[in-house]
């Protein structure tokens, strides 16, 4: 297996492996159909094994404090995307990938890389072992028709019914808003200084 930059002609491969990755985790439905463009440096890497894509990370570099992480001491680094294809887990793959991007964010003079994540226990524990910390959270709410949207969304346009909705939750009652909804995902940050 190699690490290396990604390239252009990887997308299609890049794809694959993130929706593969995301189907047994919160982020099931988080599928993307072309990989993303960052508005400022990034750290684009992917792991390929018999010319597949087998693994990915893409980082987001600060310019100025602030700009892109919710930090505003540090010159941070946003983690987008981090995946490895289910049948290559376990390998280390994950681990080489943030190893090679943590050494490329120092050279870029990043001083700390930042996370979201769902409420997916074994992505925490992998966080946790790589020593980030977590710092905050807020909750993905999933409403689906029936008294979920009308008992918390009131259209103001006539005859417009909301079958599905998508919100995020920052206030202090987190636990009656996962009583209240069938699908709630805690989001959460962490961080780590390089």
């Amino acid at each position: 297996m190699i690490i290396r930059k990604y390239e252009p002609k990887d997308e299609k491969g890049w794809v694959r492996c993130r929706v593969l990755s995301f189907l047994d985790s919160a982020y099931f439905d988080n599928v993307l159909k072309e990989k993303e463009k960052y508005e400022n440096n990034s750290i684009e890497l992917v792991a390929v094994e018999e010319g597949n894509i087998v693994g990915l990370i893409d980082i987001e570099l600060e310019s100025d404090i602030g700009q892109v992480c919710s930090n505003d001491q540090f010159l941070s680094g946003m983690i987008w995307h981090i995946a490895v294809h289910p049948d290559y887990r376990k390998q280390g793959i994950a681990s080489k990938l943030l190893d090679k991007a943590e050494e490329l964010s120092k050279q870029h003079g990043i001083e700390r890389i930042e996370a979201w994540t769902r409420d997916d226990e074994f992505v925490r524990n992998w966080y946790i072992k790589h020593n980030f910390i977590e710092r905050d959270s807020y909750l993905h709410v999933y409403m689906e028709g029936g008294n979920e949207i009308k008992d918390a969304i009131t259209p103001e346009i006539p005859k417009l019914y909301p079958i599905q909705a998508f919100a995020h939750y920052v206030g202090e009652e987190k636990e009656k808003i996962k009583e209240q909804f069938k699908r709630v995902h805690e989001c959460m940050m962490f961080d780590k200084q390089l």
